[in-house]
């Protein structure tokens, strides 16, 4: 599906993530309102021709009309660091089993 995504990054550095870790700017994760933490999602930005694997572990974004957040390291890779919202292509790959 596509999505819109923004970028999250020093303000919540080391601060706990919804999922109980700590939040590293610089780890591949974001945010979603309802994927279950842990799957596995590879993000695509179609004006860059980049996409990266991106696990989740926190909730957000808490903005209407976006569909993740993603960490600052996640933005630098896809090139929207700058503009700071951005229209990805997101596929989800792995939903973690429940025990």
């Amino acid at each position: 599906w596509t999505g819109t995504a923004s970028w999250y990054g020093t303000k919540f550095h080391g601060r706990k993530t919804a999922s109980g870790e700590k939040f590293d700017m610089y780890a591949s994760t974001a945010a979603s309102p309802t994927l279950p933490f842990g799957s596995l999602i590879r993000v695509y930005n179609s004006k860059t021709h980049v996409g990266q694997l991106v696990r989740i572990n926190d909730r957000g974004p808490f903005v209407d009309d976006r569909d993740l957040d993603v960490s600052y390291l996640v933005a630098c890779l896809l090139g929207i660091q700058e503009a700071g919202v951005s229209h990805l292509r997101i596929e989800l790959l792995e939903v973690p089993k429940r025990p």
